[in-house]
């Protein structure tokens, strides 16, 4: 791993419970808590604006609940279930989280969790750091997308559309978060709204970059860097 500490979210209804799992948390060298709260629509909010690797999630939980929370996570983002109810682990691994726990939470438990949490993330970071691989969730699905077929990526309000050569996918996720986890010198912010493959530019002007048909919008301060890297990935 390149980087030693996980973000970790806590996301627990009772104040008591809270309180443990952060302490938790705290004490474990490779997590760093970032926040915690006590229910879903306060998470979304923290994830939406902060790097978070780890989440410990609490199933039931009022007005949303865990579920409905796991529904819309991006798939970079790992979740252990910390629940007091056994019944709904079946459900919980279909959502691809990594572990589910019951509670109270013993220690030697909790840290067995996370070292599956880790080993998780450096098989990840490995892939990335190959430049290959993007992991993202779309539909309630792991998905596994090839850097090179991405074409480019739209942003649709609180969601993405990636665009490769085979298909669309929409994923819930910032451009900023997106922007992130991709290579720098083959992808380009050129718009607000737009990152673009480097590699699929076939033509550009001072305002518009072309991809196959398609001619996506592009800032003007942008094309000065556009034409820089676009010197590197041709060299």
């Amino acid at each position: 791993m390149n980087d030693k500490y996980l973000n970790t979210l806590v996301i627990e209804n009772s104040k008591v419970q809270r309180t443990v799992i952060c302490q938790l948390v705290r004490n474990h060298d490779y997590l760093i808590l970032s926040e915690a709260c006590s229910n879903a629509i306060d998470a979304s909010r923290i994830i939406k604006n902060n790097r978070i690797d780890l989440i410990l999630l609490d199933i039931e939980m009022p007005y949303i609940n865990g579920f409905d929370l796991l529904a819309s996570l991006d798939n970079n983002i790992q979740v252990m279930i910390i629940t007091a109810n056994p019944n709904h682990a079946l459900k919980a691994f279909d959502y691809g989280v990594t572990d589910y726990l019951l509670k109270p939470v013993k220690t030697d438990r909790f840290y067995q969790g996370v070292k599956k949490v880790l080993t998780n993330y450096s098989i990840a970071r490995e892939s990335f750091e190959e430049g290959e691989y993007l992991w993202v969730r779309s539909n309630l699905k792991k998905r596994k997308l090839n850097i090179k077929e991405i074409k480019w990526i739209e942003a649709l309000g609180d969601y993405v559309k990636i665009i490769t050569d085979s298909e669309n996918l929409i994923v819930l996720s910032s451009m900023k978060s997106i922007s992130d986890k991709l290579p720098k010198d083959r992808f380009l912010r050129i718009h607000r709204s737009y990152i673009v493959n480097l590699n699929k530019v076939e033509k550009f002007g001072c305002t518009s970059v072309e991809v196959g048909q398609y001619q996506l919008p592009m800032s003007r301060k942008q094309k000065t860097k556009l034409e820089l890297l676009l010197e590197k990935v041709d060299n």
